[in-house]
C-alpha cells in the first residue's frame, strides 16, 4: 500500500471511508462551519468500489416505498447532484428513462410503480406502444409502459474527483488515502493502518465494510452483510445509436435489485447490467479474486438464507446462470426490438451490491439506516439508489445530528 499524505493525529469530525457518502458529508459539514474534516480510505485512490463502479445512472425516487428514507431522499438527491454537476460542468446526460413490461402478468407491477413514484412526488407518466417508440424506438414493451423524465446519468469517477477537489481546495478538510481504519481506543480515538487520530465526531461511511466498522462500535449486532455481484456487458462499437436513454424492466419489488437493463451512458457506450450474482467476498469481482478469509462465512450465510428466506432463494437460483453468455442475453433481448448475441461485448465493468441482512429475521433490509450512537454516525445499507441520493443524505446526516443551536463556528458543528 503506497505511503500517501502525513495522516493527521486529530480531526473534528473523522470520517470513515472516501466514497460518494462519506466525500458529500464532508462537503456538507464544511459547508456548516466545521473547519477540521478528516476523511481516511483504505485504497490508494478514490472511487475502486461501488462509488466508483455503479452505472452511473441517477434514479428518480419511482421504486422506493413512500415512508422509507429512499423514497425522502432519491428525488431530490437526484436534483442536486445534476445541479452539482451543471456548476461543475461535470458530464451529465439528462436522458430519461423508460421502464417496460415484458408480458402482461407485470402490468399491475408496473402501476404499482407509477402509484409510488407519484406519492413520492416524481414525474412519471404511464405511455402506450406508439408513444414509446417516439421516446425509445428500440424499447420493447406489452401494452404499457412508464417513462421517467428525470433519470440522468453521471460519470461517478468525475462526480468523486470533483468533491475532493472541493475539499481539499477549501483546506478544511483532508482526504487520506492508504490508511484504513482498524479499531477504537477508548470513546474519541482512532486505530488505522497509519496511526491514531483523536476525533470529537466519526462518520461510518465504509459503504462494504459498514457493519463491521458498526460492529467495533457495539453497533448494529443483529446486521450481516451479504455481498452480490454485479457484471455488466455492453453493445458493440457502432450501435450506441440504438438506445437513447434507460431501458429499465418492471423488477420484483419485493427484492431491492432492478434487473438486467440497458443504459446509455455520458460517453455514448451502450451498458448492459448488471445482474445480481450471490458473491463471496466484499471485493470478489472476479471468478475467484476477491474471495479471502471471510468467504467460508459468506457461503455458510448464504446457505442459512437460501433455505430461510424464498426471495433469496429465488435470486440464487435464477441470477448466476447470467454468467453465461446465452442467459444474459436472452434477458436483455427482452427489453429490445432488435438485439442479436453478436451485438453483445464482455465489458471490465464488475460490482459488488453490498446487501445488509437482518440476521434475526433472515430479511433483507430494503432500505438506508442511520444509526447515531455516542459520537458516532453510521450509514448502514448504502445501496442502490445510494449514489443518487448521496447529497441528500448528507443533508440529513448533518442537520440531524450535528447542527445545533450554539454551533462554536470555530470548531464547527457540535
Amino acid at each position: 500500500m503506497a505511503a500517501g499524505p502525513t495522516v493527521p493525529d486529530k480531526a473534528d469530525v473523522l470520517v470513515v471511508g472516501a466514497g460518494i457518502i462519506g466525500l458529500t458529508i464532508a462537503r456538507r459539514l464544511v459547508r456548516a462551519g466545521c473547519d477540521n474534516v478528516v476523511l481516511v480510505e483504505k485504497e490508494d485512490a478514490l472511487g475502486m468500489h461501488a462509488s466508483g463502479r455503479n452505472s452511473g445512472v441517477l434514479h428518480a425516487g419511482i421504486y422506493y416505498d413512500p415512508d422509507s428514507m429512499k423514497a425522502r431522499s432519491c428525488l431530490n438527491g437526484n436534483f442536486l447532484m445534476r445541479a452539482y454537476c451543471r456548476e461543475k460542468g461535470l458530464p451529465l446526460r439528462e436522458n430519461g428513462k423508460v421502464i417496460v413490461a415484458r408480458d402482461e402478468g407485470e402490468l399491475p407491477a408496473l402501476r404499482e410503480l407509477e402509484r409510488r413514484a407519484t406519492a413520492n412526488g416524481a414525474k412519471v407518466e404511464m405511455i402506450d406502444e406508439k408513444q414509446l417508440a417516439g421516446i425509445e424506438p428500440n424499447a420493447r414493451t406489452v401494452g404499457k409502459a412508464l417513462f421517467s423524465p428525470h433519470t440522468a446519468c453521471v460519470d461517478p469517477l468525475a462526480v468523486l474527483d470533483s468533491l475532493r477537489r472541493d475539499l481539499e481546495e477549501g483546506g478544511k478538510a483532508r482526504v487520506v488515502t492508504g490508511c484504513l481504519f482498524t479499531g477504537i481506543k477508548g470513546s474519541r480515538t482512532a486505530v488505522t493502518s497509519r496511526g491514531e487520530i483523536s476525533f470529537r465526531k466519526v462518520v461510518n461511511a465504509s459503504g462494504a465494510y459498514c457493519d463491521r466498522v458498526a460492529h467495533l462500535f457495539g453497533v448494529g449486532m443483529e446486521y450481516r452483510l451479504i455481498p452480490f455481484k454485479g457484471v455488466y456487458r455492453k453493445l458493440r462499437k457502432g450501435l450506441s445509436h440504438s438506445v437513447r436513454g434507460n431501458i429499465y424492466p418492471v423488477p420484483d419489488i419485493r427484492n431491492p435489485f432492478l434487473g438486467v437493463h440497458v443504459s446509455c451512458n455520458v460517453h455514448g457506450e451502450v451498458v448492459l447490467g448488471p445482474t445480481a450474482i450471490p458473491a463471496f467476498g466484499r471485493e470478489n469481482y472476479g471468478i475467484l479474486s476477491g474471495i479471502d478469509r471471510e468467504g467460508p462465512s459468506i457461503a455458510l450465510s448464504d446457505a442459512i438464507l437460501f433455505l430461510r428466506n424464498p426471495k433469496f432463494r429465488q435470486v440464487a437460483l435464477t441470477e448466476p446462470r447470467k454468467y453465461r453468455g446465452a442467459a444474459f442475453f436472452r434477458d436483455a433481448a427482452r427489453l429490445m426490438n432488435s438485439l442479436s448475441p453478436s451485438d453483445i461485448e464482455p465489458s471490465e465493468k464488475v460490482g459488488i451490491r453490498a446487501q445488509l441482512v437482518d440476521w434475526r429475521t433472515k430479511d433483507l433490509v430494503m432500505d438506508f439506516s442511520v444509526v447515531a450512537q455516542g459520537d458516532a454516525i453510521h450509514i448502514l445499507n448504502p445501496i442502490s439508489p445510494a449514489f443518487t441520493s448521496s447529497m441528500d443524505i448528507a443533508e440529513t446526516v448533518v442537520r440531524e445530528h450535528f447542527e445545533r443551536r450554539g454551533t462554536d463556528r470555530r470548531k464547527g458543528p457540535a
